[in-house]
């Protein structure tokens, strides 16, 4: 089985880091040899330096952490993103609209993310914030990510209500039923909740940057519900 840490997206996205508290996070996910560092746009640039060489790899959060600007807001900072050599985005789906049954301009709104972010060649994650839905809007916004030709879907920001949780995550890769990867993400903070998620189906796993040591060396991180 490939090691835990390259399930990993580190995310670097605590919104008060320093400057060099984000470098330091960086650098201990490029030890860990993680999938990708998550990080904030802001930190783009120092994120390339850091894991230029390594097997880490840079994704970065867009529309973060509520998914509620225009959606020409949105297709605007993906251009930027994939210009600065990023290889995902992380993008939040309006859950409001999700929540409003709004499903044309759902689906919309990804699309266009997916549609710059592809000619580029780069992957994009759909964040549902499942913790605000219900187990149908969790599955409708399943289907019109796959309809939308988005890479993975996503769980959660971990700024808002609960993370990953199992019933979710089993909805959400029942509904994938393979046309798309699944990423639980959120309260992800052992090894044995992490390879949980694996063992079900999952592709990748949204953690803490200060719970990867803990997962990847076989412990447990201290923290809250979300993140």
């Amino acid at each position: 089985m490939t090691q835990i840490s390259r399930y990993l997206d580190h995310a670097v996205l605590v919104p008060q880091f320093t400057r060099q508290e984000a470098i330091d996070w960086i650098k201990k996910g490029v030890e860990y040899k993680v999938k990708t560092v998550c990080v904030r746009p802001c930190d783009i640039d120092i994120a390339k330096q850091l894991t230029a060489g390594s097997e880490t790899e840079v994704s970065v959060v867009l529309g973060f952490p509520h998914g509620t600007q225009i959606t020409e807001s949105k297709a605007a900072e993906a251009e930027l993103y994939c210009k600065k050599g990023v290889q995902e985005i992380d993008m939040v789906a309006n859950y409001g609209w999700i929540k409003s049954g709004l499903w044309d301009e759902v689906k919309n709104d990804i699309k266009a993310v997916v549609d710059v972010a592809h000619r580029h060649k780069v992957l994009v994650k759909v964040i549902f914030e499942t913790a605000q839905l219900n187990t149908e809007q969790i599955i409708k916004a399943t289907e019109l990510s796959i309809e939308s030709g988005a890479d993975f879907v996503k769980t959660s920001t971990g700024f808002n209500g609960d993370g990953a949780k199992e019933e979710d995550v089993d909805t959400m890769l029942k509904t994938a039923n393979g046309k798309i990867k699944v990423k639980p993400s959120g309260g992800i903070r052992d090894n044995v909740r992490a390879k949980l998620f694996v063992d079900k189906g999952a592709q990748r796993l949204g953690v803490n940057c200060s719970s990867t040591p803990k997962i990847c060396d076989g412990g447990t991180a201290e923290g809250k519900t979300g993140y």
